[in-house]
């Protein structure tokens, strides 16, 4: 279908540019370009001659020339002899492009549990990093990385998990990831790769985990957890040979591994030539007292340890660690090394400059005043409003769960509250399809809502629950 040319200048000079479009040589395949994309221009859609549009447009012939030359090059026009110029088919328009996806819902008050005050990012301190860490990253750093990272970061992290959390490690145990999830996926690679089938996971807990180690082709086992951690002695009747716990603090419930359920754990890795996979995702958040130390460190022949920065600084920088046992140790860095050729060495040299001059730690101690207020004003709030309710697990991490009353429905809560702007997620998120929560409650992440954001957010709770 061919174009009224008398428009022509209009299609291309949308009002408010006028002649200036053309003023440089590339001006009219830009123009030409985009009025494509858009859809201004529609697939078949013939254009002027060349003769005919640099008339139009008060160009040279050959400035026309050359731009139809280049878009013919690159695939955005079709040039058919005795036919003309014409828009190619096979061109993806605004028009023509499929829909986006649904964007996430904006909630009035959102409580999902997972994420730090992302507005106390140190932007500042991580700018001046990323440049120190760059001037100071020699030429041959910039080549592919070493799979299994940057040995700096290696060695700072070795010394800092042994003095913050008593693991056992040196710089060569430590393998750099891209947050625990691709830590978990090595892990998964490896365990199905040595025979294994099953693995267990704590019941409740994060079923994204869960999902991952399916997509891996192992096949999770629930375990209960109870006030004092992990079942063990369920543990030993399961038949897997590999375990994810969150010991520190248990994830979602936040109670703490005991410590003679730490020794049993152990006890039967050693006894089933088992695997303990230690997530510890936000232990150094504890806000009454220290955290207790690793599992890990009690035998890190037995244990494969995970942490990452994403509930200290951000979960978009990607980055994490992994500390395998030396049975496991090259398989992991092979299989690291086949998954993405190592971690990019720029934000890992950033991180290594942090925690080599105490930014890391400043940080830390920052926000975990800031989340300790949080939460204080959360459970002051609930207290007030919300009598009935009673916070469960020890005053640690970035979220809590409210137990409910007995008998209580936190699914049909869940929707309420959802129907009312708050995203606020129940229990029984976390338990495996058919089973039910050890007792009906919400998970509430408190950590990147300011103190009269989450009073709003309980007193809004109240009402809907009265």
């Amino acid at each position: 279908m061919a174009e009224s040319w008398t428009t022509f200048r209009e299609l291309l000079l949308p009002p408010g540019v006028g002649g200036q479009l053309c003023n440089r040589g590339r001006s009219l395949e830009l123009a030409l370009r985009e009025a494509i994309r858009t859809g201004r221009l529609h697939p078949g859609s013939r254009l002027p001659s060349s003769r005919d549009l640099a008339s139009q447009l008060g160009l040279a012939r050959g400035t026309v020339t050359a731009a139809y030359g280049q878009l013919v090059a690159e695939g955005y026009l079709v040039a058919r002899h005795g036919s003309g110029t014409v828009v190619a088919s096979t061109v993806c328009t605004a028009m023509s492009a499929p829909a986006p996806p649904d964007q996430p819902e904006r909630w009035r008050l959102d409580l999902r549990p997972g994420l730090p005050a992302l507005g106390a990012f140190p932007r500042a301190e991580w700018l001046a990093a990323t440049r120190a860490g760059l001037a100071a990253l020699p030429d041959e750093a910039l080549g592919y990385p070493d799979y299994a990272g940057l040995p700096d970061l290696r060695a700072e992290l070795a010394g800092y998990l042994g003095r913050v959390r008593a693991v056992l490690a040196i710089p060569q145990d430590v393998v750099i990831t891209h947050g625990v999830a691709e830590g978990l996926g090595l892990l998964a690679r490896v365990l199905r790769g040595t025979g294994h089938r099953t693995i267990a996971v704590e019941n409740p807990s994060h079923r994204g985990q869960a999902d991952l180690f399916r997509a891996h082709g192992l096949t999770p086992v629930p375990i209960t957890v109870d006030d004092h951690g992990l079942r063990v002695d369920e543990l030993a009747a399961s038949g897997a040979r590999a375990v994810l716990v969150t010991a520190a603090h248990q994830f979602p419930l936040g109670v703490v591994l005991h410590q003679e359920r730490r020794r049993a754990l152990l006890a039967w890795a050693r006894d089933h030539d088992g695997l303990v996979i230690e997530d510890d995702y936000d232990a150094e958040h504890r806000y009454d007292r220290h955290a207790m130390g690793a599992v890990q460190a009690l035998d890190p022949t037995r244990t494969a340890y995970l942490g990452s920065v994403s509930k200290v600084l951000a979960p978009a920088l990607r980055i994490g660690w992994l500390i395998a046992p030396p049975s496991l140790r090259e398989a992991v860095v092979t299989a690291k090394h086949y998954n993405d050729l190592g971690c990019g060495p720029l934000p890992q040299a950033a991180l290594t400059h942090l925690l080599r001059t105490g930014g890391y730690e400043r940080h830390l101690r920052r926000t975990r005043s800031l989340y300790r207020r949080r939460r204080d004003a959360l459970l002051t709030a609930v207290g007030e409003h919300l009598p009935g309710w009673r916070p469960v697990g020890v005053a640690a991490g970035l979220h809590l769960v409210l137990r409910l009353p007995d008998g209580a429905d936190d699914l049909a809560l869940q929707r309420s509250l959802a129907a009312n702007g708050v995203n606020a997620l129940a229990l029984s998120n976390y338990v495996p399809d058919g089973a039910a929560p050890p007792f009906p409650g919400l998970v509430v992440g408190y950590a990147w809502l300011t103190p009269d954001r989450l009073r709003s957010a309980v007193e809004l709770m109240a009402a809907v629950w009265s």
